[in-house]
């Protein structure tokens, strides 16, 4: 099929290369030039495993193609995705101005039959709305261009977003018209195989399955930091009690790791804005609002330890921070926990030196440039003379470093780690102290001294 991606964002750039990985002829539509010219050039504005090599590989063999020009894009394709932003306004609703302003172009410039596909998350209702934007378009040129309008919501993973993609658990078709369905199930009949169902329901239908898996999968999260923070407090360890409730088929593990809270461009979001729709339809939800209540605040838990171990003298201290993404495998940093705490670290009067492999940059463009926070080109680097080392994201390779090293290089060996990926042992023979989520303090350096 000829298929248009408007936007090349984190979702409209794995759709559009993965569509064209699977044969399909694609163009991806940006207003932004400089970020179009960058993808020609074969420079990819995010990072995603896998993604660079799939986008050059279907350039080259001319599959996928990059334009401004969105007219082009809509008059010679039969598919047109909407993949534009819709972020948070002050209120938690979605802004759709992005996804109505697309519409309406997809309208002036409409030459025959399209299925317009609402590919951003958007809310309930949204493809009405699209709709009738569409066709105001439609009737104030006096064309008679036939349209339908699908929501296909993504289930996308950062950091295993090509994977999800081309292997996907479901796929949700929103739509009310027969022959689109037939078409839309015949786009992904290259993805769906194995079993994985294509499921189709009202656009309405599909549009609320997004919220509320994202929510369900914040809820977990949320679950388990709040279980971590009574571990604390009655002497249990999360550890033990997440093992003892994931082996359970009916919890499973996924989801229940206990941490610094989530964060990243949709659990945040979308969290909000169905607690804005709920409220909208006169239906609010406590459960909703509990859930984005006690993330905001498990943003601050590592904090709260620091605070009371330092007897909220915080000022001169110097951290070391180990990774400022909101989650391994990707350079997002929206709504990173790791941004919280260099806001009120540097607030407190004290300096923080930070890495990240892949994040650094996007950390500069969110936080700005302020005084007492640099960063490190290598992690061990980081450490030197610092205070205590803060654990905010866990790659992979910070849960195997050189423990003596580090207590050479740092001035006091402590550990604030808000993903737990030290076994508290082994902090103790190291002679760490070492404060985790939902697990007993080791004292090793501090019982050791004078």
């Amino acid at each position: 099929m000829k298929i248009a991606v408007v936007g090349t964002g984190y979702v409209g750039l794995v759709s559009g290369a993965c569509f064209s990985e699977m044969g399909h002829d694609v163009i991806c539509v940006d207003v932004d030039a400089d970020k179009i010219k960058a993808l020609e050039a074969g420079r990819i504005p995010i990072f995603e495993p896998g993604l660079e090599e799939l986008v050059k590989t279907n350039v080259t063999q001319g599959r996928l193609s990059f334009t401004t020009s969105l007219q082009r894009a809509v008059e010679k394709s039969l598919v047109i995705l909407i993949a534009v932003g819709t972020p948070s306004q002050q209120d938690g609703t979605a802004d759709l101005k992005y996804v109505m302003a697309v519409a309406k172009s997809i309208g002036e410039h409409m030459n025959g039959y399209r299925i317009i596909v609402d590919k951003s998350t958007v809310p309930v209702g949204t493809a009405a709305k699209v709709r009738h934007t569409v066709q105001a378009e439609l009737d104030r040129r006096k064309a008679d261009c036939q349209f339908d309008v699908v929501s296909n919501p993504e289930f996308l993973k950062e950091g295993s977003a090509i994977d999800d993609f081309l292997h996907p658990d479901r796929v949700v078709i929103g739509c009310d018209d027969v022959r689109t369905t037939v078409l839309m199930k015949e786009l992904y009949g290259s993805f769906a195989r194995d079993a994985r169902p294509i499921l189709t329901m009202s656009t309405r239908s599909a549009e609320m399955t997004k919220y509320a898996a994202n929510a369900m999968l914040a809820a977990k999260i949320s679950f388990i930091n709040e279980i971590a923070n009574i571990c604390e407090k009655v002497g249990a360890d999360v550890d033990d009690v997440r093992n003892g409730i994931g082996a359970d088929s009916r919890i499973g593990y996924q989801f229940i790791y206990p941490g610094i809270g989530y964060g990243g461009s949709c659990f945040p979001k979308d969290v909000k804005a169905l607690i804005h729709t709920a409220l909208e339809v006169k239906c609010p939800s406590r459960l909703l609002d509990a859930i984005d209540g006690v993330n905001e605040r498990q943003k601050h838990s590592l904090l709260d330890k620091m605070r009371t171990y330092y007897r909220d003298q915080l000022q001169g201290k110097r951290f070391a921070l180990w990774g400022l993404s909101f989650k391994p495998e990707t350079d997002d940093v929206r709504e990173a926990p790791a941004l919280v705490m260099i806001t009120e670290l540097l607030d407190a009067g004290a300096t923080i030196c930070a890495y990240d492999p892949k994040a650094a940059h996007e950390t500069q463009r969110a936080v700005g440039a302020r005084d007492g926070l640099t960063y490190a080109d290598n992690y061990y680097d980081a450490l030197h003379n610092a205070d205590a080392l803060i654990v905010a994201t866990e790659w992979s390779f910070f849960r195997n470093p050189d423990f003596d090293r580090m207590r050479t290089s740092m001035a006091v060996p402590v550990i604030f780690d808000g993903r737990n990926i030290y076994p508290p042992v082994l902090m103790r023979h190291y002679g760490f102290d070492y404060f985790s989520i939902g697990r007993e303090p080791v004292l090793a350096y501090s019982s050791a001294r004078p």
